[in-house]
């Protein structure tokens, strides 16, 4: 089928790609992919919760102002929101709306699986769309995705093209003097409410919220890196709040190196596939 054919089944969309999360690396994807003049599409997935939200669109989804590195996300409910969304351009779009929703709007050019759901199923996003890339633990280029990219804190941004990405090794990298002890998790399965603003400074014992009625305390002086949006539900083990230790150095806002670093391997992702395909030799019967 031609690009013309497939425009015109599509009803005339401009490309677009589908990234599955919502969260700082879904984000960081998005910002490099509209920056290279591709439609994009961020669906909400609800594990893990997102809270480096600062570093995201996550927000947009609650009509809260997103913007990351220059670019402003716009919360889209329906699939007439995204057609429109679309074809006006200048946005990310933010949806609740799930894959099986999305197919349905047409041919999709591009679908990255940014979730970072390093303990479940990974699932085949092959013949999904034209180009399927996945990220992070579970992925294997050309099983279950046509290209992996590597997430792992040192080797982040390498494109596997028939390799699986590193298991998940539950080693969290350093910030600053701090690596695992920086996190708080839920102990739980309850509501989270909370009126901590990320950003703002805390103490250590500082309450931060409550899971259900137990009480959360900060467990050191730093500034709010990311916490779960206040009224959340949330399930046992999952991350609550992260802490940034670095004093005046303490960031919370925009790209950090790592977010970047696997934007940029999307980017280079495509370019690699894109090349690959116009040196592929016409098969012979095609060949005149």
């Amino acid at each position: 089928m031609s690009e013309n054919q497939q425009e015109n089944r599509r009803g005339a969309l401009p490309r677009f790609a589908v990234i599955l999360g919502t969260n700082e690396i879904a984000s960081a994807v998005a910002v490099h992919l509209h920056k290279g003049d591709y439609g994009v599409i961020l669906s909400h997935d609800p594990m893990p919760p997102v809270i480096r939200r600062k570093m995201a669109f996550h927000d947009a989804l609650y009509d809260d102002i997103a913007t990351v590195a220059g670019v402003s996300g716009r919360r889209a409910d329906t699939g007439v929101d995204i057609r429109a969304g679309l074809a006006r351009g200048g946005e990310v779009l933010v949806t609740k709306l799930g894959l099986l929703d999305l197919i349905v709007l047409g041919s999709i050019d591009l679908l990255i699986d940014a979730r970072m759901n390093k303990y479940q199923v990974t699932p085949d996003l092959r013949r999904l769309a034209r180009l399927t890339i996945g990220i992070g633990p579970g992925f294997c280029g050309g099983t279950n995705c046509d290209l992996a990219i590597e997430t792992r804190p040192g080797m982040e941004g390498r494109i596997l093209q028939d390799q699986s990405t590193e298991p998940p090794d539950r080693v969290a990298r350093r910030l600053g003097a701090r690596a695992g002890d920086r996190f708080v998790h839920s102990d739980i399965s309850a509501r989270w409410h909370t009126a901590i603003e990320i950003g703002a400074r805390v103490y250590k014992d500082f309450l931060v919220g409550h899971l259900g009625t137990t009480p959360v305390h900060a467990p050191f002086d730093g500034y709010v890196r990311g916490v779960v949006r206040d009224g959340m539900e949330v399930p046992a083990g999952v991350k609550l709040l992260e802490l940034d230790p670095r004093g005046r150095k303490a960031n919370w806002t925009d790209l950090d190196t790592r977010a970047k670093a696997i934007g940029k391997a999307v980017v280079k992702a495509i370019a690699f596939r894109t090349t690959r395909e116009e040196r592929a030799p016409l098969p012979l019967h095609l060949v005149k």
